[in-house]
């Protein structure tokens, strides 16, 4: 049987290189970015930092991130044990332990004192980051736990709406540290959401129109290959008043152009139309994380 599209199919060690990429870009990037420009980043990375700033500046004491940064994860994580994937949930620690350990531990080199530049660089490399974690099955912990856990429940993405907690969180700050940087760390979080938004589609819908003498051999590649369902039309090409077959189907956008390309090995002559599903109503089948 053809193999699945899903991170299921990627090996243990590629899984963990990944993993182990995300997280030293991440931690470059609040040790240069988000350090030099005094950003609160959101989530819990950003609740992390200004915990470690409140004790420093009223105790005056020097905590390190990682000890913040654990603590805050450690129930996020056991929800996600409980209701998203076991696998999934122990490659997310991976991150998180790792992440926060090397934030601790690399330094960070000095790129631009610009806070503006920092807080769109630093957003978009953070959006990066996360986006590698996913793509690997895990995540970078925190409020990416509750992103994945409704967006598995609803079937839409939640980035948008973790943005907008975020800001409430980053407001917190404004009122604590000043305006200037709890501004400047939206924008940060703005950029980190729009990158989530563009790369990573586990979320998004996508219509295949396909026009093919070989609909049953294309059905047989889609349902091996994405569990999904297609349904058959008996139609005729008006040009040379030709009987053909169109087969319609809905499929994951991050499956859309892989599936593309392998109804074109079979069937090279076949005529496809993709199309951006905006909203499915009834029942699709989810590919359930490990």
């Amino acid at each position: 049987m053809l193999q699945t599209y899903s991170t299921k199919s990627l090996h243990p060690a590629r899984r963990l290189l990944m993993i182990a990429a995300g997280a030293v870009l991440m931690a470059l990037n609040i040790n240069t970015f988000v350090h030099s420009a005094g950003l609160l980043p959101g989530g819990f990375t950003g609740v992390g930092l200004l915990l470690q700033e409140i004790v420093r500046t009223f105790a005056g004491i020097e905590l390190p991130f990682s000890l913040f940064y654990w603590l805050l994860n450690s129930i996020p994580a056991i929800i996600s044990f409980r209701f998203i994937g076991r696998k999934f949930t122990l490659y997310s620690c991976m991150m998180v332990l790792l992440s926060g350990l090397l934030t601790d531990i690399i330094p960070g080199p000095a790129v631009t004192d610009d806070v503006l530049l920092c807080a769109v660089f630093g957003g978009l490399i953070n959006g990066c980051a996360i986006t590698l974690c996913l793509f690997a099955g895990a995540t970078s912990g925190g409020t990416d736990f509750i992103a994945i856990f409704v967006s598995e429940r609803t079937g839409h993405t939640a980035w948008n709406y973790i943005f907008a907690g975020n800001c409430i969180v980053l407001a917190s700050a404004g009122l604590l540290f000043g305006w200037n940087r709890a501004l400047y760390s939206i924008i940060f979080q703005f950029s980190s959401t729009q990158i989530l938004n563009f790369l990573y589609r586990r979320y998004d819908k996508t219509t295949l129109l396909i026009i093919s003498d070989n609909a049953e051999d294309i059905y047989r590649v889609i349902l091996e290959r994405t569990n999904h369902s297609a349904t058959i039309f008996h139609g005729t090409g008006c040009y040379g008043n030709i009987p053909h077959k169109l087969l319609y189907t809905v499929v994951n956008s991050a499956e859309a152009s892989k599936l593309a390309k392998e109804i074109h090995q079979i069937a090279p002559a076949a005529f496809i139309n993709v199309l951006k599903s905006k909203e499915i109503l009834g029942k699709f089948f989810q590919r359930p994380n490990d």
